[in-house]
């Protein structure tokens, strides 16, 4: 689970330099179609928007800046800990810090515990000047497990991992080291477990990364997960392009310079090692033919550029952790394999020749989603298992999408589409839809309940889905050339806000408001955080936002159902409140004007409060004159997070007055805030 806890929280109009400035969208020019010759000056990228860009953006770090914030973050971090209130035996370690415009830090944690590290306990702390001004955690539970001395062996945990992977259908699995202790803290009161990593080869032939935790007391398997995280897409159609590469003598590798010194690797049908770098006497590369090895090389090697290239010049950052260092790419791997992927032991993405041999996997949206693999990694480090692993691949095939859009290359032109010049299905079509997802046959539109128990391949549509609608709206539309017709889950129309927007929206939320356990409705949560900052509260991308969730059934829309008030009016209050655990009730106003008689018998009233366990929560709605309305009473609940829009029958009150949300916490453990409320006279 995921939960946001404000810290000495100031209100948005102080914290925020009085306004919420808006972000320029990124327009994207053109990449110049050359030769297949690779030069060393070459560029893979689409010239960046001039515009200076405005609001509340992440600045472009340099390697050395970000290394200095991380330094300063470790100089303080003992502080951090104690003004956030960890206990004695919790430290944190610095992953990860990012920077607004404004000044505003964002600082990514992991913790500690007794020396065992916390899985699940990673937390992102928000500072100015250094005030902290808000601490999003994957749990809020207080990390205080019950005994650090094991009750079973270490061997019993590993004989039930390797167990679990044969069961997965893994060949050869054997554990690649000793189970380590660790704190499980994703989800439940903090226990503390095992965590073994099996090796071997999955059924497929995809290397094996199984993690799984095992409780350290009762034997009981917690989770596991598979960290080899995979995707697919194909291609030698990128046309002529220029590479980045490196010049000794008369000999020229695949080495990219001007970009961390990526290097593309031959496996040569292997399975292991790094392979052999490719290297030639005439600086090109490939026939475009995938008979000739260095054609897939050529690929992988371009689509690294333009991955590196679009993170770089439209979100700042420097290489896939930030710290201007490349992967490497290894291309030709195993025989006959129809897949790609992302490994983090290696920092390197690899690539199959797909059925026959004859269609490699590196298209640019293949290489896209690999490395953003890398990036949700270094960033959120969503979980790849549940609602967090559906939303993982969603990131990769969100930002993959965006780098084929960035790239503009006219034999593969950008498209909402996931792996269209594959052919994996054989018959034309490609791997995922975003527009609609179902069309793939086995991948979901909206979110339900139980979704997270699906494969993340499948649960990652409704968030594709959001994507697509926040970019371009609901309905039919042809986008280069490309028909799409998108509906939406309450049969209600999304108004798009273009991509260039939602890719901001989405990479802030990643990199500053998600974290390993951020299901569907934190995400929702972070998506509206991030717009909310960018371009304000009250701003059309805001309410974009909020009817792209509800168009995929995740939270309810502005106002109660119809995206358009009419002639009414909406009045919010987006300034938090904290909810002390099994406490008093707080109160979050509202003051209405301008108004004549009474307010309406449908008065729609949007609540939106960040809270690990919503059924301790009683809610109501104060009129001007004190009458209470119940909206929601405690109960057993064990979701997380409310976001509804209820009606009430006001048509006894005057519409002008002080209005009030009050909340009470009826039960002990959990904690939240009130994250924002609305008022609308429809």
């Amino acid at each position: 689970m995921s939960s946001s806890t404000p810290h000495r929280r100031t209100s948005h109009t102080t914290s925020r330099r009085a306004t919420h400035r808006r972000a320029a969208a990124v327009a994207l020019a053109g990449v110049a179609a050359l030769i297949a010759t690779a030069v060393q000056s070459g560029t893979a990228t689409a010239a960046p928007d001039p515009s200076p860009a405005k609001g509340n953006e992440l600045v472009k770090l340099s390697p050395a800046q970000r290394a200095e914030l991380i330094r300063d973050a470790n100089a303080t971090k003992a502080k951090t800990a104690d003004e956030l209130g960890l206990g004695a035996k919790e430290k944190l370690v610095v992953r990860d810090v990012a920077k607004d415009r404004d000044g505003t830090l964002h600082t990514r944690y992991e913790r500690t515990y007794d020396g065992l590290p916390v899985l699940g306990g990673d937390l992102v702390v928000t500072s100015d000047a250094g005030r902290t001004e808000q601490v999003v955690k994957a749990t809020a539970k207080a990390i205080k497990p019950a005994s650090v001395t094991p009750k079973i062996s270490a061997a019993k945990a590993e004989s039930q991992a390797v167990s679990a992977a044969k069961a997965a259908g893994a060949e050869q699995p054997d554990a690649d080291r000793a189970p380590r202790k660790v704190i499980w803290a994703a989800n439940g009161t903090p226990v503390l477990a095992y965590e073994t990593v099996v090796g071997g080869l999955q059924e497929d032939g995809t290397p094996n990364e199984l993690h799984v935790v095992t409780d350290a007391a009762t034997g009981a398997k917690l989770y596991e997960y598979q960290g080899i995280e995979n995707g697919t897409g194909n291609t030698m159609y990128s046309g002529t392009v220029t590479l980045g590469t490196a010049q000794s003598g008369s000999s020229y590798t695949l080495t990219d310079t001007t970009r961390g010194n990526h290097k593309t690797y031959n496996l040569n049908r292997g399975t292991s090692g790094t392979g052999t770098l490719f290297s030639g006497s005439d600086d090109v590369w490939g026939n475009g033919s995938a008979s000739n090895a260095e054609t897939a090389a050529a690929d992988a090697h371009y689509g690294a550029a333009l991955t590196w290239d679009y993170y770089k010049n439209v979100h700042g950052r420097s290489g896939i952790r930030g710290d201007g260092v490349g992967a490497y790419s290894r291309v030709h791997y195993g025989n006959n394999y129809v897949n790609a992927f992302w490994s983090d032991s290696c920092f390197c993405m690899t690539y199959g020749d797909g059925s026959g041999n004859t269609n490699p996997l590196t298209s640019i949206d293949v290489a896209g989603h690999e490395m953003t693999h890398g990036v949700t990694s270094n960033t959120a480090g969503l979980n790849y298992s549940g609602e967090s692993g559906g939303l993982n691949e969603a990131t990769s095939d969100i930002f993959g999408t965006s780098v084929e859009f960035y790239a503009n290359n006219s034999s593969d032109v950008g498209d909402y589409l996931i792996g269209e010049e594959i052919d994996i299905n054989g018959d034309g079509t490609p791997l995922r839809y975003m527009d609609k997802p179902s069309k793939d046959g086995a991948s979901y539109d909206n979110w339900f309940s139980g979704i997270g128990n699906s494969d993340v391949h499948y649960s990652s549509g409704p968030a594709n889905h959001f994507f697509y609608l926040l970019s371009e709206g609901s309905g039919t539309k042809t986008i280069n050339g490309v028909t799409y017709n998108s509906p939406t889950s309450d049969g209600l129309p999304v108004t798009g806000i273009g991509r260039a927007k939602a890719e901001k929206i989405w990479f802030r939320a990643l990199t500053t408001k998600f974290t390993s356990t951020t299901n569907y409705a934190g995400a929702r949560t972070g998506t509206l955080a991030a717009a909310g900052e960018l371009y304000g509260t009250s701003s059309a991308e805001y309410t974009a936002v909020a009817n792209a969730w509800a168009g995929i059934n995740v939270g309810s829309r502005p106002g109660g159902g119809d995206p358009d008030p009419g002639d009414g009016g909406t009045f919010e209050n987006d300034t938090n409140v904290n909810i002390p655990d099994y406490g008093s009730a707080v109160t979050s106003s509202i003051t209405v004007s301008g108004r004549s008689g009474n307010a309406p018998s449908n008065l729609k009233v949007g609540v939106d409060i960040v809270h690990s366990w919503r059924g301790d929560l009683r809610i109501d709605l104060v009129a001007p004159d004190g009458s209470t309305y119940r909206l929601k009473s405690s109960g057993y609940d064990p979701a997380e997070d409310v976001h509804e829009t209820y009606t009430v029958n006001a048509s006894s009150e005057s519409a002008n007055g002080t209005w009030k949300l009050r909340v009470q916490d009826q039960g002990p453990a959990d904690t939240g805030y009130i994250d924002a409320w609305r008022l609308t006279f429809p």
